[in-house]
């Protein structure tokens, strides 16, 4: 059914890198999930009321909340498509995962109250009252919700939305709670043995984790991660496939939300070669990153010598010396310049963020090792870190 409303009501839908097509989905999938946990939520009030089951009735309100949740989800994606303005000039696209951190909130408070009321049942137990109709209604709203499941996460997959895939593992854990409640009414009915209260405070569990990974996910993605390895090397590979670029550094994806990147870095071309024609190959290359990654490009230019035997040796030397000390330390940006006491080689040391040395500490050894080499060789060398883990 959610193929064919996407084919309905989105346009061109096959163009997922699209924002007003990630915006459609996310829409969509909004609209569909306060139906369908309005429905359940009814549903599992009228079954929590025959039964008088505790877990049953938590398992309708948080039906309840995931309504609300795909509201926030459907609001947030509205204003994540917002275009830019003054105030922020790299649009809205963060809202995305603003919704999914007050979804997180909303699983948090229903895991809560869930939890208060399973310890009051715990302290003062009530009799359940068995009923098929209860049965039938949880067992529909377990495949309603794998159903919901199955597209929220092959959507998210698509579309790359971790608020969507925040979705799509809440309605997982749906699966998992209901089945627990269901199994609870079962027991009762062939022992007479009343764990409702129990399995309240399990489902609450679940809930409770379903809630922290939630958070976890989209902080992480507000506070600023990682971009995904493959992603780093298919922009590396695409700008070293432009003929007269010879290496790449300094790459950084800045993430202002899904569909909104902006890629920067550092390309080296030979110093010899005209600067005009360098340049145009620059442009180039931020031509193709904007039109095949739906980013913006900012290439910075660097000119590195490579054909002086001497700067090659020296730049071997250092390159050595860094190796020796970790073989995930890289040089860039190398240049030297030579006094008439000693010579100076200077470049940028990348360095990986889980290095324990301290800048000093990568300095002195770095200068050590290459004045081993030769005593007028002096290092002056600008420690970083490896932003995205390139090699």
């Amino acid at each position: 059914m959610f193929t064919l409303l996407c084919k309905l009501f989105i346009k061109d839908n096959k163009n997922y890198e699209n924002n007003r097509v990630r915006e459609g989905y996310g829409k969509l999938s909004g609209i569909l999930g306060i139906v369908l946990n309005a429905l359940l939520f009814l549903a599992k009030l009228i079954a929590g009321i025959v039964t008088g089951a505790i877990s049953v009735i938590a398992d309708a309100l948080n039906n309840l909340t995931d309504a609300g949740s795909s509201l926030i989800t459907f609001i947030g994606f509205k204003l994540s498509s917002k275009p830019t303005d003054k105030e922020h000039p790299f649009g809205h696209g963060r809202m995305e995962y603003v919704a999914g951190f007050v979804v997180s909130m909303l699983i948090f408070l229903v895991a809560f109250e869930l939890a208060k009321e399973s310890i009051t049942k715990l302290i003062t137990p009530t009799e359940l009252d068995f009923s098929i109709l209860a049965v039938v209604i949880l067992a529909l709203s377990i495949l309603v919700k794998l159903y919901m499941f199955t597209y929220n996460y092959s959507t998210a997959k698509k579309i790359k939305s971790s608020a969507m895939k925040a979705t799509a593992t809440d309605c997982l854990t749906d699966c998992i709670s209901t089945t627990v409640i269901l199994a609870t009414l079962i027991v009762y009915k062939f022992t007479n043995f009343n764990i409702d209260a129990i399995a309240g405070l399990l489902v609450s569990v679940l809930i409770f984790y379903a809630g922290f990974t939630n958070a976890k996910e989209t902080i992480d993605l507000l506070i600023g991660t990682a971009p995904d390895p493959e992603y780093v090397q298919k922009i590396a590979e695409k700008v070293l496939s432009i003929e007269g670029i010879i290496g790449i550094h300094d790459l950084i994806v800045h993430n202002y939300g899904p569909g909104r990147q902006i890629i920067s870095m550092h390309a080296e071309v030979d110093a010899e070669e005209n600067v005009n024609e360098a340049h145009d190959k620059i442009d180039n290359a931020e031509i193709i990153l904007e039109r095949e990654f739906n980013c913006i490009a900012v290439i910075h230019m660097d000119p590195i010598v490579q054909n002086d035997e001497r700067v090659n040796r020296y730049k071997g030397i250092c390159n050595g010396v860094i190796k020796a000390i970790n073989p995930d330390f890289s040089l860039h940006d190398f240049r030297m310049t030579i006094g008439t006491t000693h010579i100076n080689l200077i470049f940028d040391l990348t360095i990986p963020h889980a290095c324990t040395l301290t800048e000093s500490e990568i300095k002195t050894m770095v200068n050590e090792g290459v004045k081993a080499h030769d005593s007028n060789l002096n290092v002056v060398c600008k420690v970083e870190k490896n932003y995205v883990g390139l090699k």
